[in-house]
């Protein structure tokens, strides 16, 4: 195992961790699958309002690459199709008939799957629709089934305030562990890297010995769990390379759908959040695009108003009260929804307000977790280059210049800047202490998007 010990960057002390106890979400009404969930992607539909489903009927698929296929997560009747901004498909949701049909793709046993080859297996999750569980560096898309990529990144851990914890979730999954990477490498002539918390004292002993694969252990403070800076510290991208990536809670279930023949559904999800009581914060079983009102009511709520984030608070979404899970997605937050100015805030003390900089008294009497809302406190002003930045940034990159490069659209400098190594959720921080309130991941995801039409 190789060791590394980032000293930049910064960890939000956020109330509302759950604790780890798992329990059961019970019987769920409503699913949906929802294209936002994956970047870039053009659906076209396969189904109409009315039609009967199985468990991995196609849905629709990626109008660029209609071999990728989207799928029901249950068996039922599609009851809406919602759509959004633009007539773009929001949302297909499935009403369950509770018999857990399932489409039957063929199963194998394990001395089936290690004499698989590349092209045998890419065609079997492209068609179940478990394809979309391995995404693309750079741009964060889902991967390309045409190329073969120089490594494979596996994600197994994550430093963002309130997530769930991977190696609570993946208890018990050795033997499925074991198989996925078995299946992952078969798809690349590269490496196969996992990242591990350098913070947790005992690893699941199956993740340290995985057979095969390098492993790296990351000690720091957020982003340290962030892929980019595990790839840039690691191997990192240089022009023409390319490498594909996976979390390490989604390794197993490719093992199950080899084995089973069927798509599998199954998702551990953390609940966590300040705007939540204490008794509603733990780990559910579910499954994937659960509609969330099965995991909490308004009895469970603090407060009346209350934002939902699908994922955590630096790179989920916000989805209404009555949405559903997002498909990458293993945690729910639920915090406090404020639009409140306060008269003043910047006079005062503010012993309860974490502070990055020197602003209040809490950066010198910092407690151990603080309940946050909504506020940005401030609006958009004019660009403060402070020098504060790349001390939350663990990589060679000055996100400073490398946003200004993007403003400008200077393509030479933003490949010479770093930006092919990157993606906007490394840059949330940057946002968050950004005295000019510069959402630095919209500028990262437009240089990302320029970068890609210019080829």
């Amino acid at each position: 195992m190789i060791k590394h010990k980032l000293k930049k960057g910064y960890d939000i002390k956020l109330a509302g961790k759950a604790e780890k106890v798992l329990v059961d979400a019970g019987e769920v009404k409503f699913y949906a699958s929802q294209p936002f969930d994956y970047l870039g992607l053009k659906p076209r539909l396969e189904v109409a309002e009315g039609s009967q489903v199985k468990i991995g009927t196609p849905l629709y698929n990626n109008k660029e690459m209609q071999e990728i296929k989207f799928v029901s997560p249950a068996s039922g009747k599609v009851v809406q199709i919602n759509r959004g901004e633009r007539r773009k498909i929001a949302e297909v949701v499935i009403e369950s008939d509770g018999r857990d049909e399932a489409v039957n793709f063929g199963s194998y046993d394990e001395k089936s799957i290690e004499n698989l080859r590349s092209d045998e297996i890419k065609s079997q999750l492209l068609k179940s629709g478990m394809w979309p569980l391995i995404r693309q560096r750079p741009f964060s898309k889902i991967a390309n089934p045409a190329l073969e990529p120089r490594d494979i990144f596996i994600t197994g851990m994550d430093t963002a305030p309130l997530v769930a914890d991977p190696e609570f979730i993946m208890q018990g999954e050795e033997n499925y562990f074991n198989i996925g990477l078995t299946i992952l490498k078969k798809l690349t002539a590269g490496k196969i890297f996992l990242s591990l918390n350098g913070a947790v004292k005992e690893h699941l002993p199956f993740l340290v010995n995985a057979p095969g694969v390098e492993i790296h252990e990351f000690q720091g403070k957020h982003p340290a769990g962030n892929l980019s800076v595990h790839i840039h510290h690691v191997a990192p991208i240089k022009v023409g390379d390319f490498v594909w990536y996976i979390n390490a809670v989604d390794v197993p279930l490719l093992a199950k759908f080899f084995l089973s023949g069927t798509y599998p559904t199954e998702r551990i999800v953390c609940l966590a959040g300040s705007a939540l009581k204490a008794e509603a914060r733990k780990y559910y079983r579910t499954r994937v695009g659960v509609n969330i009102q099965a995991l909490f009511n308004e009895g469970d709520l603090v407060q009346p108003l209350v934002r939902v984030i699908t994922g955590n608070v630096f790179r989920g979404r916000k989805i209404p009260e009555n949405g559903y899970l997002g498909f990458y997605n293993r945690t729910l937050t639920i915090i406090p929804e404020s639009k409140e100015r306060v008269l003043f805030g910047w006079l005062t003390p503010g012993i309860d307000q974490e502070s990055f900089s020197r602003t209040f008294l809490s950066r010198y009497f910092p407690r151990d977790e603080y309940v946050k809302d909504t506020r940005i406190h401030g609006g958009k002003r004019a660009f403060i280059q402070t020098g504060d930045y790349e001390k939350v940034l663990p990589m060679d990159i000055y996100p400073a210049y490398l946003v200004k490069s993007i403003m400008a659209g200077e393509i030479e400098d933003m490949i010479g800047l770093g930006l092919l190594e990157v993606d906007d959720e490394d840059f949330a921080l940057c946002t968050y202490i950004c005295p000019s309130k510069i959402d630095f991941g919209e500028h990262i995801r437009n240089g990302l998007d320029i970068l890609e039409k210019e080829g």
